[in-house]
C-alpha cells in the first residue's frame, strides 16, 4: 500500500507541473483547475456540492458503487457532471485500499453517508488523514455529525421544519408550504459544503493541517434565515407566515394572476419603485387618497385592486408595458421558458451540451472561466484510466475487475 502511494503521490507531482496535463479532464478552465477532490458517491447536497467544485475546475473523481444497489443518482443526472467515475466495491479491502490510493493525491474528499459510516469502512477521517494529512474532509448531512439526532434518517423538509424555515414559507391562515428542495439540500447544504471545502483548501495552503468540515443542512438553512431573525429581534417580523415583507403579505411583494392565467411577479418594496409601478399600470389607488402602503391594516384592500388589475391583461402584455422600467415586475416563467428568456440568453445563464439544455456554472470568473466539460458519466465509466493514473498496473486491474472490487 505504501509504495503504492507513493508512486501516485509521485506521478501527481510530475503531471501537475505541467498545467492542463492532469488527465483530460484537467483544463485551464475555472478557478480551481489543479485541485483533486474524491466524491464517494451519494444523491442530493453531496453531489451537488461535488457539481460546484467540478463546475469551478476542480478534476472531481466520483467513486461509485461497484454493484449497483439502487442508490445514487439517476443515470444521466446532471449534478455528476464535469467529473469521472469509477465503481469501487468499498467494503472490501482492496476498495478500500483503491480510495485511501486516490486519497493519497488529493486534496479533498466528500463523503455524504450517515455519521460512522465511513469509519466502519476504513475511510473515515482518520484513516484518509493517515495517508495524506493535508486533506480536507468534507461531510455532508442533514442534522450533524453529533446531537441527538445525529444518526436519524430525514429529508430536506424535515430540516426545514426544526430550523423553523418551513414555518415561514406559505401563506397566512394556511399550511406550511416545501419550497422544493432548493432551500436545505443545495441551499443550506451542498452549497454550504462547497464553502467550507474552498475555505478550508485556503487555509491549508496557508499553512493549516488538514481537517474536517462538518456541514449540516440545520446549520445552513439557519444561516440562510439570519436576516428573517434579525428582523424579529427588531419587531419587524410577526411569527405569522404570510404577513410579513417578504412572505408575500405584503401587497408589493407578491405574485399575481393575469387574464390569461399566467402570473407576474411583483418586487416593489422601495417606495420610490412602488411610485414606478402605480405611474406605469395606471393603478386607481393613487394620489393623495391613496392608502399608505406601509400600514399593514390597509395590505387587504390593496391586495384586492392590484388582483383585479392584472387581470385586466395577460402575462406578456403586462411584462411588455412594464419593460425597461424600475417597476420591479418580472413573469413567472415555466421550465421551458425561462433559457428562452432575452436576459438568461444574453448572459448565457443555460447551455446546451451533450443535447441537454442545463444551467450553466455560476458564478462567473474573468480571468479563469469556467465551463460544462464533461457530461454525467455513467457509474465505472473511467475505472480503467483512473486505477492506471494512481499508479495502477494493468495486471492489478485486470485482478481487481476479475475479484469484482471494481467495475
Amino acid at each position: 500500500m505504501i509504495a503504492l502511494v507513493n508512486r501516485w503521490v509521485r506521478r501527481r507531482t510530475m503531471v501537475c507541473s505541467a498545467p492542463g496535463t492532469y488527465g483530460d479532464a484537467m483544463t485551464d478552465e475555472g478557478p480551481l483547475a489543479g485541485v483533486r477532490v474524491i466524491e464517494l458517491a451519494g444523491i442530493g447536497p453531496g453531489p451537488f456540492a461535488a457539481m460546484m467544485l467540478a463546475d469551478l475546475g476542480a478534476d472531481v473523481v466520483r467513486v461509485d458503487r461497484a454493484t449497483p444497489d439502487g442508490f445514487g443518482s439517476m443515470s444521466g443526472d446532471l449534478l455528476t457532471r464535469n467529473r469521472r467515475s469509477l465503481a469501487v466495491d468499498l467494503k472490501s479491502a482492496e476498495g478500500r485500499e483503491v480510495v485511501l490510493a486516490l486519497v493519497a493525491g488529493a486534496e479533498a474528499l466528500l463523503e455524504g453517508f450517515r455519521p460512522g459510516v465511513t469509519e466502519r469502512l476504513g475511510l473515515g477521517p482518520d484513516d484518509c488523514l493517515a495517508v495524506n494529512p493535508r486533506l480536507v474532509y468534507g461531510r455532508m448531512t442533514g442534522w450533524g455529525q453529533d446531537g441527538p439526532l445525529a444518526h436519524t434518517a430525514g429529508h430536506d423538509i424535515d430540516y426545514l421544519a426544526l430550523t423553523g424555515a418551513l414555518h415561514g414559507i406559505g401563506r397566512a391562515g394556511e399550511r406550511p408550504v416545501p419550497p422544493m428542495n432548493l432551500l436545505g439540500d443545495f441551499g443550506g447544504g451542498g452549497m454550504m459544503l462547497a464553502l467550507g471545502v474552498v475555505a478550508a483548501l485556503y487555509a491549508v495552503r496557508a499553512g493549516a493541517p488538514g481537517q474536517v468540515v462538518d456541514a449540516a443542512i440545520v446549520d445552513g438553512v439557519s444561516v440562510l434565515a439570519t436576516q428573517i431573525h434579525a428582523l424579529r429581534a427588531a419587531g419587524r417580523w410577526q411569527g405569522r407566515r404570510g404577513v410579513n415583507l417578504l412572505d408575500g403579505g405584503a401587497p408589493f411583494y407578491d405574485t399575481y394572476e393575469c387574464a390569461d392565467g399566467r402570473y407576474l411577479a411583483v418586487g416593489a418594496l422601495e417606495p420610490r419603485f412602488y411610485d414606478e409601478l402605480v405611474r406605469r399600470t395606471g393603478f386607481p389607488l393613487a394620489g393623495d387618497e391613496a392608502p399608505d402602503r406601509s400600514d399593514p391594516a390597509n395590505w387587504p384592500a390593496l391586495r384586492t385592486a392590484w388582483a383585479r388589475l392584472f387581470r385586466t391583461r395577460t402575462r406578456d402584455e403586462w411584462t411588455e408595458l412594464l419593460a425597461g422600467s424600475d417597476a420591479c415586475v418580472a413573469p413567472v416563467l415555466d421550465w421551458t421558458e425561462a433559457p428562452e428568456h432575452p436576459h438568461l440568453a444574453a448572459r448565457g445563464v443555460f447551455v446546451d451540451h451533450d443535447g441537454i439544455t442545463q444551467p450553466a456554472p455560476a458564478p462567473r470568473f474573468s480571468a479563469t472561466p469556467t465551463a460544462v466539460r464533461r457530461p454525467p458519466p455513467r457509474p465505472g465509466e473511467h475505472t480503467d484510466e483512473l486505477l492506471a493514473e494512481a499508479g495502477f498496473d494493468p495486471d492489478r486491474i485486470a485482478a481487481l475487475r476479475a475479484a469484482g472490487r471494481v467495475a
